[in-house]
């Protein structure tokens, strides 16, 4: 079976985030476990799995709907990842770090979106 996401550099940057926010969030108070640690892991794996998940889709309308969840993603985990900082349970460098991928991820996400509605 082909996988059209696999090629996409934006979906393989994305697995790489969430490498990245499972091996911070590893070092969270255990009390958050079930709170931010949690809402982070789970916002963090939807951006690639919405990507491949529109990516699959016959339609460019259905493919632009599951890159705008993804960009939603990426909203809700820059906020999360804020927190974070701010709770000083992520270091000035990882928040960086991460801030400066999901940024990346981000403008990605937009231009891929934006060609994927321009090509109707």
């Amino acid at each position: 079976m082909e996988k059209p996401h696999r090629q996409l550099r934006v979906w393989r940057d994305s697995m790489k985030l969430v490498e990245k926010v499972y091996d911070v969030t590893h070092r969270f108070p255990s009390e958050e476990r079930f709170g931010l640690v949690s809402q982070m892991r789970r916002c963090a794996v939807s951006i690639p799995s919405n990507i491949a998940e529109g990516a699959a889709k016959n339609s460019a309308a259905d493919y632009s709907r599951f890159l705008t969840i993804a960009i939603g993603s990426v909203a809700e985990l820059d906020t999360q990842l804020e927190l974070s900082k701010r709770l000083t349970f992520l270091t000035e460098e990882d928040h960086q770090n991460l801030d400066n991928q999901l940024g990346s991820i981000s403008r990605m996400l937009v231009a891929l979106r934006r060609s994927i509605r321009n090509s109707r």
